[in-house]
């Protein structure tokens, strides 16, 4: 029974949901037997000489507050690291703060960038989390449709969303939850359209190192965008660190003054041992995700071949561990024909809904599991379908 003071809570958190991501990981361990392929969550344990690392850290105490930025062998080691891969220049004095992983960084982008009333345009569809953060900083989201060109922002869809309301655009990619990236020559066309505008973008960049196919352009390498662009990244995804909590934002000095502020209040600083542990996974450890983006890219194939042969609509993912085939065929919500899917067949997607309205008729499915997982759940998958077709 609700608490009678719950009606004095913040209406902003009031009127949050769960993630669908988590409302279907939730749903899915009530089913003991069931394959979940739910979660992006690398299934590699993290690197031995970065745990290694951070056994070190506690050994030698290194368990006290850290600079509110961060270590700053760290935020040097972050700064080269952008600079060698993307060819992005950033102060690590100035310019680089060390976050509780990308969420957080995320969470004090939006507060330092936008005001009540504003307006955020992101390209749907699209991660879940970022949507709550705008709401909780009074802000609005815009969604643009991505699905007529196989999920990526165009020049025209995004001169089409702008208004003078609009204070930021969120650029995620490589994306969750379809894998697409933006090449080069379209991002130069994005930053024409912005050119001159009084906005911000924030380039969510979490998935940068597992690319597949193409390469992994920044905005912030851009020069028309450069002082006007937040990059955030991190070592959940790149490193299988997600416990670990280790992010990054890059940005120009005059917005991380304020952004350390937020940060400052909300965190003091990221986890000392992960600061170190993270020292080590840029300073030894450049090619740590080599590995685990091979054996992504094998189970990318594997999933998109079972996909196409069950006659699934599916557009390729270029990079991240998701595919986001389409459902709509069966003429049933995402969230039903996931909810069929677990209860019958003891399979575990996320519904497409849960990526913002626009995800609807699809859902998504994470390969960051062992071959021998995906088979069998892809299995699973193709006996639903063709139950769903004879049955219709």
């Amino acid at each position: 029974m609700p608490h009678s003071l719950a009606s004095l809570l913040n209406p902003g958190v009031l009127s949050l949901e769960i993630s669908g991501i988590r409302q279907f990981s939730t749903l899915a361990a009530q089913y003991p037997d069931a394959l979940s392929l739910t979660l992006g969550q690398p299934d590699f344990p993290t690197p031995e000489h970065v745990k290694q690392a951070g056994c070190q850290a506690i050994a030698d105490n290194h368990t006290v507050y850290t600079a509110n930025a961060g270590l700053s062998p760290l935020r040097q080691a972050a700064a080269n690291f952008v600079f060698s891969r993307y060819g992005l220049r950033y102060d690590p004095n100035t310019e680089v703060i060390v976050t509780n992983g990308a969420t957080q960084a995320l969470d004090i982008v939006l507060r330092t960038l936008l005001v009540p009333g504003s307006e955020v345009v992101l390209p749907g569809p699209v991660y879940p989390g970022y949507e709550p953060l705008i709401r909780m900083a009074g802000a609005i989201p815009v969604f643009v449709d991505t699905r007529p060109t196989k999920f990526r922002l165009t020049p025209e869809a995004l001169e089409h969303a702008l208004s003078p309301r609009t204070r930021c655009v969120i650029l995620p990619y490589p994306s969750n939850p379809t894998g697409t990236l933006l090449s080069l020559e379209k991002l130069a066309e994005i930053a024409e359209v912005l050119e001159g505008k009084d906005l911000f973008v924030v380039s969510d960049e979490i998935y940068s190192e597992l690319v597949f196919s193409g390469h992994h352009h920044s905005p912030a390498a851009i020069p028309s965008l450069r002082d006007i662009t937040v990059v955030i990244n991190g070592l959940s995804k790149s490193h299988a660190m997600t416990g670990w909590r280790i992010g990054f934002t890059f940005a120009p000095d005059y917005i991380t003054e304020q952004m350390l502020k937020a940060h400052q209040y909300s965190a003091a600083c990221a986890s000392s041992v992960s600061q170190y542990a993270a020292l080590e996974a840029l300073t030894h450890g450049l090619e740590d995700a080599a590995p685990m983006r091979e054996a992504y890219l094998q189970r990318r194939n594997l999933v998109c071949s079972r996909l196409r042969t069950m006659g699934l609509p599916v557009t390729e993912p270029e990079g991240t561990f998701y595919v986001f085939p389409e459902v709509s065929e069966f003429s049933l919500p995402s969230f039903a024909f996931a909810a069929q899917l677990l209860a019958e067949m003891r399979v575990a997607v996320v519904p497409g809904a849960a990526f913002s309205p626009l995800g609807e008729g699809y859902v998504r499915i994470s390969f960051a599991y062992a071959p021998e997982v995906l088979a069998k759940g892809m299995d699973r998958l193709e006996t639903f379908v063709k139950r769903l077709r004879t049955s219709t």
